[in-house]
């Protein structure tokens, strides 16, 4: 079932006193949004299908009450639930919607809205919608089609546009049918247009807007579009005049007289107002003049035909792969024969190597195995090396153990250790605590 917004604002006969039912809102105010569309799901499991109009603004509300029964277990009748849901909405074989069609939900506890103004391209076409819902408690899922064929409005588009920007509303809580209805009643009271539609309602933040801080209940701002079939009246043209246009360069306030009008629910920025007159816009269509810049066109796609010439690649992969390896194999051959037949020997070597350089090199070798070897036992005497140089008592030079035309290349570092006549002794400690030279 459609529920459509002008059966919850009355019944339409009484408008025209003609009829049935009691008035709930004034002709004044319900008159103008009979082309504004709010529609509900219903409980019948098929797809819904809902008549928008073009350039007219459309509002549908996903309703978690409709959801909470399509996920098991099944509520008992009088049973409530508080399931966080939530909802994606995107066009059928698309991963996301048509471009005029915006989403929002604020909370998993909130209901979803659907809301945009169709364009005159897409009249005639029927636009499916899928949506699909998400029990975040128990990860069911549930998928329902909304079919919207969009019709031709007449008179579309109004001639006079104008544009508010509304500064202490969210789109959410602006897209409720009562508070826009409040808005249209008090934009047509100050207009007196014989017709009056919201053509669209934007979020600050899809202009740019900054995301409001937390505090003193900031509102994030809403832009609305609405549209009528006479001039602008005196009123809203007031923000043109040059004194608010210089109190609006100062970041002041204009002076509005119709101010007050909106200021008991809406508080309107004055200075963004923006007031579009179609009757007096020139078309900026021109002829494209082909030129440099411009390719000709070239017409139709023509694919190459099935019955293709076969084509030998084996001059390709010579070229590729065979001539690349035996440049390898080259380079192979050439670093092998410098690293294994270019060597020179051990013996070649000793033979260019100075004799002083090789008996260095051997007495380094023969002392390194001979530390080695000491390391194994620490229990030796103690090496000459360690002895002293001078007679301790009468300071005279101790000779040397071997003379001066004695080879010392093989002499070990080591030797056997003897009591020289000017030896000092190395004391050793008695059992009786007292020292002995």
């Amino acid at each position: 079932m459609l529920l459509f917004w002008w059966w919850e604002l009355g019944d339409p006969c009484a408008w025209t006193g003609k009829g049935r039912g009691t008035l709930k809102m004034s002709p004044a105010t319900t008159g103008t949004f009979l082309l504004t569309v709010y529609t509900l799901f219903s409980k019948v499991h098929s797809d819904r299908n809902v008549y928008p109009s073009a350039g007219v603004l459309f509002v549908h509300v996903l309703e978690r009450e409709y959801f909470k029964g399509e996920f098991p277990p099944y509520p008992k009748p009088g049973e409530v639930s508080n399931d966080p849901i939530t909802f994606n909405t995107n066009l059928m074989g698309y991963p996301d919607r048509p471009g005029w069609l915006r989403y929002i939900q604020r909370t998993p506890y909130s209901d979803g809205v659907l809301y945009g103004s169709p364009t005159a391209e897409n009249v005639g076409k029927p636009t499916i919608i899928e949506i699909t819902a998400y029990n975040r408690r128990t990860f069911e899922t549930a998928r329902h089609n909304l079919i919207i064929n969009i019709m031709s409005a007449e008179e579309f588009p109004l001639p006079y546009q104008a544009e508010f920007f509304i500064k202490n509303m969210n789109v959410e809580e602006m897209l409720a049918s009562e508070v826009l209805g409040d808005f249209l009643g008090a934009v047509k009271n100050v207009w007196q247009p014989e017709r009056l539609n919201a053509i669209n309602i934007t979020s600050a933040l899809d202009r740019g807007g900054r995301v409001p801080l937390p505090i003193n209940d900031m509102k994030e701002g809403v832009y609305v579009m609405v549209g009528a079939d006479v001039a602008f009246s005196s009123c809203l043209r007031e923000v043109e005049n040059p004194q608010n246009q210089l109190r609006c360069s100062q970041e002041m306030e204009p002076v509005i007289t119709c101010d007050k009008k909106f200021r008991t629910q809406f508080h309107i920025d004055w200075c963004k107002i923006s007031l579009v007159d179609k009757t007096k816009q020139v078309s900026t269509y021109q002829e494209v003049v082909r030129g440099e810049g411009i390719l000709p066109d070239g017409g139709e796609y023509k694919p190459p035909s099935d019955s293709l010439k076969s084509r030998d690649y084996y001059t390709d992969f010579l070229v590729t792969l065979a001539v690349p390896s035996a440049v390898a194999l080259v380079l192979f051959l050439i670093l092998a024969y410098i690293m294994c037949c270019r060597r020179e020997g051990v013996e070649k070597r000793d033979m260019q190597t100075p004799d002083i350089q090789l008996v260095h090199h051997s007495s380094i070798q023969k002392s390194t195995k001979e530390l080695r070897d000491m390391s194994k036992n620490r229990e030796i005497a103690w090496p000459l090396s360690t002895l002293p140089v001078f007679h301790p008592v009468t300071g005279e030079v101790i000779p040397p153990t071997h003379t001066d035309n004695y080879d010392s290349t093989n002499m070990p570092l080591m030797q056997a250790q003897q009591n020289l006549p000017h030896q000092t002794q190395i004391p050793q400690q008695q059992t009786t605590g007292k020292w002995y030279p």
